[in-house]
């Protein structure tokens, strides 16, 4: 059950703060960050990404746990400080998955068309994402030896 809309709670900054992305962020920056995000909930079971079709966004899950499956079969589990959907907004490209809660998940979203601006802005978490994504490379590359 996707509530959608603009809610942002009281304590998203500290929730950010806690999160490896947003590590040693300045709290000025890091509340700067926090408006310009949204939160959205979903319920279990509920497709937040589908592959093959246009993407909506960062997608950053504050609270529970997803599933990132391809064709059918899962190839990843996702949850607290786990992140999706940047590389299909990066690339302008179709998710490459479906993402599917697990259990119901409170996301922080960025919308496709702010991330550029976005990571251009915050050169800290661009770099922490850019570390996350040489991880991930690093962990399909030994997964397909």
């Amino acid at each position: 059950m996707d509530t959608g809309g603009n809610a942002r709670s009281p304590e998203l900054q500290d929730t950010l703060a806690a999160l490896a992305l947003f590590a040693d962020i300045p709290a000025p920056e890091l509340d700067a960050i926090a408006h310009t995000l949204e939160e959205r909930y979903f319920g279990e079971g509920e497709r937040i990404l589908r592959e093959g079709f246009s993407g909506s966004g960062f997608f950053i899950i504050l609270e529970g746990e997803a599933s990132a499956r391809v064709n059918g079969n899962e190839v990843n589990r996702l949850g607290r400080g786990d992140f999706f959907g940047e590389i299909s907004v990066l690339l302008g490209e179709p998710p490459s998955a479906d993402v599917v809660a697990v259990r119901p998940l409170r996301c922080a979203v960025l919308a496709a068309p702010q991330l550029e601006d976005f990571v251009v802005s915050h050169p800290r978490v661009a770099y922490r994402l850019l570390q996350a994504e040489g991880r991930k490379l690093r962990n399909a590359t030994r997964w397909r030896s």
